[in-house]
């Protein structure tokens, strides 16, 4: 379990996040006016040439301006939101096309505009989101070193002080005391405006400059994740019916032709006729065995019923290469329990990496790691085999990465030549 963050500790934190707002909302302003002033001149003087033709290419340069602002606010955007930087993909101009049609490529595309648009409407909300986080800056400061720089102020009989206006006096202490008060405040919510006004200020260009990228991506990643699921469910049907095919179907062929023996050899040799029922008896024990084997390989039953770290115990156990095992103890209990559709995953993880640990590393030692990492559940099973192992050399690999992407997370495989190997995979809750 990770520590507590002492009050230190939380106060560094908050600290810092308090200057990464303030700098974020308070170097807007400059930048959203600067941003605002290409582009109205670049419309502006596009607009003016239309009647000729330089008027397009004049738009499109002023789009092509505008968009490197745009990549630099989308860079202070994942830097504030601690997010990974998302860039939408431009049209690019073909070479086959002329001169003019590749010079206009920016006037087509979509997300152009909106940068533009972005740029026209960014002042008005940064400098609200300006207005505020500078005042409570200067309610802050101004109202906690008021001490520091009171008796400087002009004092007469014409000059009210406001602690007197509010009925509590007009000395020093009472003065003292509201101007603490009022800075107190400001300090204390400080944080938490700035916090807000830049989350405010991102939002709008979150939604401009990466809403669409966003969405294409997130389209992009379903539609992989359905390939995934749909050839993860093929891979296992085949490997199903090979299964089937191989096992329990040779059994039941050879139970039917014993038995069919069995029912000719009772008139005449009716001893022969019970050996063959007792190999009857016993091939079909064994291939009640394997249907049940297949049946764990589609849904174990532990695993329903017992949770992921009994499922995964019970895996370890029946491991040809020695494995320790970490899994937090909490994942089994009632409240503590997984979705299944992510159990299964992390299983199936475990159960195929542990196949290819004993038919391909020659490892000595295995080692399982299963925890809770925030929103993900990490698993490892690294071993200290001979290495080598890669998604495109197949193994089990292939197929376990199409389940790991069909849950939405992702698999990793590290394993350079002479080991060890580590495979890990990045499951969402």
């Amino acid at each position: 379990m990770t520590p507590a963050p002492t009050v230190t500790t939380r106060v560094r934190i908050v600290h810092r996040q308090l200057l990464l707002d303030s700098g974020y909302v308070l170097s807007g302003m400059p930048l959203g006016l600067a941003a605002f002033v290409l582009a109205v001149a670049g419309i502006s003087l596009s607009s003016g040439l239309l009647v000729v033709a330089i008027g397009l290419p004049v738009l499109a340069g002023s789009l092509q301006v505008v968009r490197s602002l745009a990549d630099f606010e989308r860079l202070r955007i994942a830097t504030l939101l601690r997010q990974p930087l998302v860039r939408p993909d431009y049209l690019t101009p073909d070479p086959s096309e002329g001169i003019w049609r590749r010079s206009l490529v920016p006037v087509r595309d979509t997300q152009s505009w909106l940068d533009l648009l972005h740029a026209l409407v960014r002042p008005m909300v940064e400098l609200s989101t300006f207005a505020v986080v500078l005042t409570w800056w200067a309610g802050a400061v101004g109202g906690m070193l008021y001490p520091a720089y009171f008796w400087a102020l002009p004092d007469g009989p014409d000059n009210q002080d406001l602690s007197e206006l509010l009925g509590m006096g007009d000395g020093v202490a009472a003065r003292l005391a509201l101007n603490l008060s009022i800075g107190l405040f400001f300090l204390l919510t400080l944080p938490l405006v700035a916090r807000g006004c830049a989350r405010f200020q991102a939002g709008l260009a979150r939604s401009l400059l990466t809403g669409v990228a966003e969405m294409r991506h997130r389209i992009i990643m379903l539609e992989e994740q359905k390939r995934a699921a749909a050839s993860a469910e093929a891979s296992a049907l085949r490997r199903l019916e090979r299964d089937i095919h191989d096992g329990p179907q040779q059994r039941l062929v050879r139970l039917a032709m014993d038995l069919s023996r069995a029912r000719q050899q009772l008139a005449a040799d009716p001893g022969a006729a019970g050996r063959t029922l007792d190999e009857a008896v016993a091939q079909t024990r064994e291939t009640l065995n394997e249907l049940r084997g297949l049946s764990r390989g589609i849904a174990p039953p532990i695993l329903v019923d017992r949770g992921l770290p009994s499922a995964l115990a019970a895996l370890a156990a029946l491991a040809l290469v020695p494995t320790e095992l970490q899994v937090e103890d909490d994942l089994g209990t009632p409240g503590g329990r997984l979705d299944p559709a992510v159990e299964s995953t992390a299983y199936f993880v475990v159960a195929e990496a542990l196949t290819n640990v004993a038919k391909h590393s020659r490892a000595t030692e295995c080692q399982v790691t299963v925890q809770r990492d925030g929103s993900q559940l990490r698993v490892g099973v690294a071993d200290d085999g001979q290495g080598g192992a890669h998604l495109a050399k197949g193994h089990g690999l292939a197929g376990i990465a199409d389940r790991v992407r069909a849950a939405g997370g992702q698999l990793t495989v590290t394993s350079p030549a002479g080991g060890p190997t580590e495979v890990r995979a990045e499951l969402p809750l």
